[in-house]
């Protein structure tokens, strides 16, 4: 695993059983309530996994859970269309899953069948070479992620060398990582790098830890990054009233720096409940009442990113 010991609020990598099966994670609920407020044409879901049958491809012996059984990916893909039409969304971007390491196989071949409505996140490790790079986005990704919460895959050293790579193909970088532990220490190199960010899940706060959050606000505001309004559900309770005010403090900053996102199909929810997609978009919505806020969110800035 890569060695982020340089940051001094880094999370450990974990001591993983490379060994066997993992403990299976939980399936989502078969198709979303329908949302009280629906979504504008040509909104994104910014945030899914496709997941596969544990047979079908390569898992990543670092991974903490095994898919949930019983589904292969025809069978997940085929989920993945009932929760967009439900929703009734009409673009989606596959964050490759951190349970298939660097091998993003299963993300591409979903890519392929969805075709142009689909885009993806894909991962890579710190010695990634331009071909790889060009062999992505050929196929529809349009970013790189650094998973700085779990460990593992590339370092924050390894972003920063591909960066420059990712501007030239118009791609950019997402990061999954704690606001409260990691982003006063990273927001200056945030700020420099000559590509995108994109900070995942509100930069998962500590809802009553502010640390790092006067950082996001400013990142946000001063157009050096763009977070995404997803994953509430690991860090506040149903019906997650307790994120609305992050939420509005970050579109009054900047509408043009927010994108929404299901996180379904909510894999390693490390004990959060299992929630509802369509409830997660009713909380968007109740939290963001500004049509063009919405309009930006849900369509302009994935359209801008992506490249849809």
């Amino acid at each position: 695993m890569d060695d982020d010991s340089d940051l001094p609020h880094a999370t450990p990598d974990r001591d993983y059983d490379t060994i066997g099966e993992k403990p299976a994670g939980a399936a989502p609920v078969p198709r979303p309530k329908v949302p009280g407020t629906l979504p504008p044409r040509g909104a994104c879901d910014a945030h899914v996994h496709i997941l596969s049958g544990r047979d079908e491809f390569e898992l990543w012996e670092g991974r903490s859970e095994d898919p949930p059984p019983g589904r292969g990916l025809d069978d997940w893909l085929d989920l993945l269309n009932a929760h967009l039409s439900t929703l009734e969304i009409d673009r989606v971007v596959l964050v490759h899953s951190i349970l298939y390491g660097t091998d993003n196989a299963v993300t591409l071949a979903a890519l392929k069948r969805l075709g142009d409505r689909a885009r993806g996140v894909g991962l890579v490790s710190d010695d990634a070479t331009a071909a790889e790079l060009d062999r992505l986005a050929d196929a529809g990704v349009r970013a790189i992620r650094l998973n700085h919460v779990h460990g593992g895959v590339i370092s924050w050293a390894g972003v920063q060398r591909l960066a420059p790579m990712l501007a030239e193909r118009g791609m950019h970088v997402q990061m999954l990582l704690h606001a409260h532990q990691h982003l006063d220490d990273l927001a200056d190199g945030i700020a420099a790098l000559p590509c995108p960010v994109v900070l995942d899940h509100l930069a998962w706060p500590e809802l009553g830890n502010d640390r790092g959050l006067d950082t996001l606000e400013r990142l946000v505001g001063d157009g050096r990054a763009v977070t995404k309004l997803s994953g509430i559900y690991r860090f506040s309770d149903a019906p997650w009233h307790a994120a609305d005010p992050l939420v509005d403090r970050l579109v009054q900053a900047n509408p043009d720096g927010i994108l929404w996102g299901s996180d379904w199909p909510h894999i390693m929810l490390n004990g959060a409940p299992m929630p509802d997609a369509g409830m997660l978009l009713d909380a968007f919505f109740r939290a963001v009442t500004d049509s063009d806020a919405r309009q930006k969110t849900l369509v302009d800035t994935p359209a801008r990113l992506f490249g849809f």
